[in-house]
């Protein structure tokens, strides 16, 4: 009996260095002799001591912060770009295989795409159309990290800074533009108001009793607004008929006046004809 000790701490010992448990988002690439095969996982897996060695990756997406990088962009203006990028493995055995250190590698390339692609673009199409720099970025990063067996989810731009001068020259053209809106808006209100003036005054002229409405109107608007002013209400007939009235006076006046001008010269003719 005490022959099967040595036996069962031989097979202790076994099941100690073989036993692994891999948990649902790991997945485990085995190296036999140094071949690869198949990828275990998840669950428990057992390893043959000293021949198989196991290297775990991860499924999970992960987030990678991409440094502040110095881009020039297309047109001339120097600025600061970071971004994050979400990516995570969908073929282990060719992310072990395929690259020395995929984290890294996706590190550098997620680096030098953001600087060509910000590069190759204006200020103003990275500030107004950054969703399409994101997907530009996205497309080029899952084209190269695909062999790789990685997937490249998303890539977001985080924060672009830009220097003191060129956010003057951006708050001065902002405020210019909304000058101009401004005035057009108020040229355009004008003119509107130009026009229903022109419609009122038109359909005024064709129904004069409009006119009284409107100045009924206007002295109701005057007794409300002022409790303690005193309002002599004139008729309008009264008012046109005094205008009226003196228009046809100096009608009238016109002919006599004329009469007089032409006596007065008959007289200032005739004169010279009586001293002679």
């Amino acid at each position: 009996m005490y022959g099967l000790i040595p036996l069962l701490i031989l097979v202790v010992f076994f099941l100690i260095t073989s036993l692994r448990v891999l948990n649902e988002y790991e997945r485990g690439v085995i190296f036999r002799l140094g071949r690869v095969i198949d990828p275990k996982g998840p669950g428990l897996i057992i390893l043959l001591p000293v021949i198989d060695h196991m290297v775990k990756v991860s499924l999970r997406t992960f987030a990678m912060d991409v440094p502040n990088q110095d881009v020039i962009t297309r047109d001339n203006v120097s600025i600061k770009v970071n971004a994050v990028v979400y990516f995570r493995v969908i073929d282990p055995k060719k992310a072990i295989l395929e690259v020395e250190d995929y984290m890294y590698a996706t590190s550098q390339i997620s680096q030098t795409t953001l600087r060509s692609v910000c590069g190759g673009v204006e200020l103003d199409e990275i500030l107004a159309h950054r969703d399409m720099v994101n997907e530009k970025v996205q497309s080029i990063l899952d084209q190269h990290a695909g062999p790789w067996g990685i997937k490249v989810a998303n890539v977001e731009l985080k924060y672009i800074d830009l220097p003191q001068e060129m956010q003057r020259a951006m708050a001065k053209q902002a405020e210019a533009e909304r000058e101009r809106r401004a005035k057009v808006i108020n040229a355009e209100g004008e003119f509107q108001a130009a026009s229903r003036l022109a419609e009122a005054a038109e359909i005024i002229g064709r129904h004069p009793e409009a006119l009284q409405l409107r100045y009924l109107q206007t002295m109701r608007e005057m007794a409300s607004e002022s409790q303690a002013a005193t309002i002599l209400p004139i008729p309008l007939d009264f008012i046109r008929s005094f205008f009226h009235s003196g228009s046809a006076a100096a009608v009238t006046a016109t002919p006599g006046e004329t009469g007089h001008a032409a006596s007065t010269a008959t007289e200032t003719t005739t004169a010279p004809n009586d001293q002679a």
